[in-house]
């Protein structure tokens, strides 16, 4: 296990390190942030000035008629849809240069954002498919308060596993979404302890980070004034770019294990052994 653990941190170092040389993979996170508050925007501010989230949310939803509930439950399927739009688009598109960057080429921005349009069909369907699924979930937690989320939660966690390579599955290979789903598992049974232990690795970097960039906030009210505000301004900014590059460095590893577990390659910048031990069954 101990070794396992070893193994993960080395990944989560390696991918730290590729983002370090190419800081310019850290744009695709942060389009994908900012065209999902976007997104946020403009479907809840129109409803929450509109009658149906209050009839819907009163005395959870007994006042709302059928067509309200049922509108409602299409704008949530219009609302995921976009939501998963945006983030897979910009995560094929990082990962497509990931991969050029593991084998040794210097890619761009457009070749990134290239990559993704180039998919647009099969991000599309994807997107489609997830959305479904999220309605699926919402309608069951729904039909009971604790039965309901308990399935709900369990349900989502199975399809978040079983669709974890999915982006690099329609980046490389541009299949429909039911292989894409298949082929996510076929990678995943050869990955899945390594999958663990690397997200290990990359929540205690993390953490370690996460306190650090606490300093100006605690230090801003230990001074207070106007250091208070600074501070906290400092402490937000710095936690917003850590889950950018938090965001980043999970789909670099990801990206990195598909290609060594579908591809039998080892990305130029990671450590061969490394990769073979965290197919071992040890």
């Amino acid at each position: 296990m101990f070794e396992r653990i070893e193994r993960g941190w080395r990944l989560a170092m390696t991918a730290f390190g590729v983002l370090r040389t190419d800081k310019k993979l850290l744009v695709f996170p942060l389009l994908s942030s900012i065209a999902m508050v976007i997104v946020c925007a403009s479907f809840l501010l129109p409803l929450v000035a509109s009658d149906t989230v209050r009839h819907l949310f009163d005395n959870n939803g007994q006042n709302a008629t059928n067509a309200q509930k049922i509108g409602f439950f299409l704008l949530a399927f219009a609302f995921y849809f976009c939501n998963y739009f945006v983030i897979v688009f910009f995560n094929s598109a990082l990962v497509a240069c990931a991969l050029m960057r593991f084998s040794g080429e210097e890619p761009t921005l457009g070749d990134g954002f290239r990559a993704s349009m180039n998919r647009l069909p099969q991000i599309i369907a994807w997107a489609l498919v997830s959305a479904t699924v999220g309605i699926i979930l919402r309608v069951i937690e729904s039909t009971s308060e604790r039965v309901g989320q308990f399935i709900a939660a369990l349900l989502g966690t199975a399809w978040s596993i079983m669709t974890y390579f999915v982006v690099p599955v329609l980046v490389v290979e541009k299949v429909g979404p039911i292989e894409a789903v298949k082929r996510s598992c076929s990678v995943l049974r050869k990955t899945w302890g390594e999958k663990l232990v690397s997200g290990i690795g990359v929540g205690l970097i993390m953490f370690v980070l996460f306190v650090v960039a606490m300093v100006p906030a605690f230090l801003g009210a230990v001074i207070g004034g106007p250091a208070l505000i600074a501070g906290i301004i400092i402490t937000v900014a710095l936690v917003l770019l850590l889950a950018l590059v938090s965001s980043a460095v999970n789909t670099i590893i990801i990206a990195a294990l598909y290609q060594y577990a579908a591809q039998d390659r080892v990305p130029q910048q990671f450590d061969a052994d490394t990769l073979k031990g965290a197919f071992s069954s040890k």
